[in-house]
């Protein structure tokens, strides 16, 4: 790929105290993300993938290893910089679309934006965009209750979307979805980051999903590997 690394992940390592001893979840995990690269991450359940994306995201810190984001260490900064972070250049989507019930679509999609101080026309506006974009400018009044689940999933999509992050982790974003409606929305969020050239990592345990992607890893016993070497 000729374009140029936007994350850069180092020897990554995490482990977790339990009663039968001490798991190591992660075993020098290393990788490298290309700007507008969407990639999956493919594993058993308990392998550590939520654990990885949550560590990337700078939800949770590492034992051991670096993340470069922009070739910028994300590992040593403050914890109210690791925010800024967050907000400046991160979206998020999870299995569960974790809207806030109060909220309309459109107030939910720009909540991210309002925490940037950013006027409320102008959020609007840029909601107002994605929801089109996303086939729901008729929902933008509804409340998260008042959605299918597809349509939430989609709210969730335009909310990581809505500032624009240079990267988006997506942790089994169709996981919750019948198969139609999981293709439907996997389809939206490939052609929507690729528009906003957002580079994505996404975990998921559908094959399909996964080899409709540009790369995919998969999580075995602690490190990351090409999918071909599992099976040479």
């Amino acid at each position: 790929m000729n374009k140029p690394a936007l994350l850069n992940v180092i020897n990554l390592h995490k482990h977790f105290a339990a009663p039968a001893g001490t798991i190591h979840v992660l075993k020098g995990v290393e990788f490298t993300l290309h700007e507008g690269e969407f990639l999956a991450i493919v594993g058993e359940s308990g392998s550590g993938k939520s654990t990885m994306l949550q560590i990337l995201g700078t939800l949770e810190r590492p034992d051991q290893g670096e993340i470069l984001l922009d070739a910028e260490p994300v590992q040593s900064l403050s914890s109210n910089r690791q925010a800024y972070l967050r907000n400046q250049k991160i979206g998020f989507v999870y299995q569960a679309h974790h809207l806030i019930p109060e909220l309309s679509a459109l107030e939910n999609i720009i909540l991210p934006l309002m925490v940037r101080g950013m006027e409320t026309a102008t959020a609007e506006s840029r909601g107002r965009e994605l929801l089109s974009r996303l086939g729901l400018e008729q929902r933008e009044d509804h409340i998260p209750a008042k959605l299918s689940g597809g349509e939430a999933q989609r709210v969730a999509v335009g909310r990581a979307l809505a500032a624009h992050p240079r990267l988006l982790l997506a942790d089994e974003p169709t996981g919750n979805l019948d198969e139609h409606t999981a293709q439907e929305v996997f389809g939206l969020l490939r052609q929507l980051c690729r528009e906003e050239n957002a580079a994505v990592v996404m975990v998921t345990h559908s094959l399909p999903l996964a080899e409709a992607c540009d790369r995919t890893l998969v999580l075995h016993d602690g490190l990351l590997v090409s999918s071909s070497s599992l099976t040479n």
